[in-house]
């Protein structure tokens, strides 16, 4: 068979992403804080952009996307607005919230000088290293020690083999065991220890309550955490009283000593859309304190454009130019977007922002999809980080869409979230008798919910409750 060269032309279809679209497309799916960062290196490297920082006239918002009830107060929201995450301050256990007389003026001669009013936070090492140098004299103790400081965990916990650190040091381990001894009475109580029934006893030992008996308790740990009561009480040699004393005791150790000095900041959640009640309705509008806005500099690009001699400094700024633009076109329609997405899942969710979780709906990204005229992808972006605060709380979009459990008599579907919603209540309402599975499957039929009983152990080992056998035995301990 002979070879030749050919040349065809050939005519098909393709969908080819331009740099633009990949851009919108990240830029959909960040946060406004996420998008922040990304504006200030768009600053820094287009000189024909600037910041807006005047003030906004009015918030991006929507219409009203719901209908309250007529009579419906909207005091009420703010109500509950204001009481959710509230916290009190005991100013019994706090002494530093006490009154105290006022500090007398001092000049500022007398001041600390910035450069003595720098600090960080005390570490877990540091912490541990400050004792070591103080309560341990022999130098090579303190070599020893100081290796077992570096194998200490975040949460007090000394990870790694001793014979290892012996080898390395060419001592013996019995002098790195002495040693480890001597750190595991060093504050906080129960830290160097190597597993949780060591960190507890070393705290018992602590406060001297390490008797037999809690001995006996801390070394069936495993008992303990099946609720074993009978068999616990057989090997401590106590009472159910006394056994219910032990456990109480042993529930206020601490079982990770170390957080205590975890420096790490939890990072606040910013929310990205705001829902409010407003004239019987909800107005949904962006968090403009975190939106940034950008504007082009078209006085900026004349100046320069005119100055300009080169076709290389001329499409240098053209090109910059046509980026600028797009850049603030595309935070408009993403703004649109998100708000659009927003609006719908508020209408969508009317039920809960009235009445709460047990009144959430069944609902996917094909229904948010079809209803704004949008594809599913576009809706999971806008919805993927990016978080909401009504008043009922600040959640993630992505938390309204749950999946649907169909009703007993036919009816509409039921939530996912709902159901686990009353089945949690269900089971803390409970009395002196405890809810098995089966039982729970029972209430939950005559509520017109249909579910197996194989779904509520898995919701209910997903929120983290116990069996009805656990919880019995729980109950049981605490009598």
């Amino acid at each position: 068979m002979a070879l030749s060269q050919r040349l065809d032309l050939r005519q098909t279809q393709a969908l080819v992403m331009t740099p633009q679209l990949q851009q919108a497309i990240k830029l959909l799916q960040l946060s406004n804080m996420e998008l922040s960062t990304y504006i200030e290196g768009e600053l820094e490297q287009n000189p024909l952009l600037e910041r807006d920082d005047a003030p906004a006239e009015g918030a991006v918002e929507s219409e009203p996307a719901a209908a309250l009830e007529e009579g419906e107060d909207v005091a009420a929201w703010d109500a509950v607005a204001g009481t959710e995450g509230e916290g009190s301050i005991d100013l019994a256990g706090d002494p530093s919230a006490w009154q105290s007389p006022a500090p007398r003026p001092q000049s500022s001669e007398t001041l600390p000088g910035l450069d003595q009013t720098l600090t960080r936070p005390t570490t877990l090492r540091d912490h541990l290293l400050a004792q070591l140098s103080v309560d341990l004299a022999d130098p090579a103790d303190r070599v020893i020690g100081a290796h077992l400081v570096d194998m200490v965990d975040d949460a007090g916990y000394l990870q790694g083999d001793l014979g290892e650190v012996a080898e390395r040091l060419g001592c013996g381990v019995e002098r790195v065991e002495a040693t480890l001894r001597q750190l595991q009475r060093f504050d906080p109580p129960g830290v160097f220890a190597r597993d949780l029934a060591e960190c507890l006893a070393l705290q018992l030992q602590d406060r001297d309550r390490l008797d037999p008996a809690m001995k006996a308790l801390v070394d069936n740990l495993p008992l303990l955490a099946s609720r074993d009561a009978p068999m616990l009480m057989k090997l401590c040699g106590v009472d159910a009283d006394d056994l219910a004393e032990m456990v109480a005791e042993l529930k206020a150790l601490n079982p990770k000593p170390g957080l205590a000095f975890d420096t790490a900041a939890a990072e606040p959640v910013v929310p990205d859309v705001l829902v409010r009640p407003q004239g019987g309705g909800f107005a949904i509008e962006l968090n403009n304190d975190t939106l940034p806005r950008v504007l082009v500099n078209n006085r900026y690009y004349a100046e320069v454009q005119g100055a300009a001699r080169s076709k290389a400094e001329k499409d240098y700024l053209a090109e910059r130019y046509q980026q600028a633009n797009w850049l603030v076109k595309a935070l408009h329609q993403r703004a649109t977007t998100i708000l659009k997405v927003a609006t719908e899942i508020v209408r969508q969710q009317e039920g809960f922002f009235r009445h709460g979780v047990q009144h959430l709906r069944p609902l996917v990204l094909r229904d948010i999809a079809e209803a704004i005229e949008m594809h599913e992808s576009t809706v999971s972006r806008v919805t993927s980080n990016k978080y909401m605060a009504s008043p009922r709380g600040i959640y993630e979009l992505k938390y309204f869409f749950t999946s649907a459990i169909a009703a007993a008599s036919g009816g509409e579907s039921l939530s996912a979230e709902a159901v686990r919603y009353r089945i949690k209540a269900l089971i803390e309402g409970e009395g002196d008798d405890v809810l098995s599975d089966d039982r729970v499957v029972e209430i939950l039929l005559k509520e017109g919910i249909d579910i197996a009983r194989r779904t509520v152990a898995k919701y209910r080992e997903a929120m983290r409750i116990p069996s009805s056998v656990q919880r019995r035995r729980a109950r049981a301990l605490t009598l």
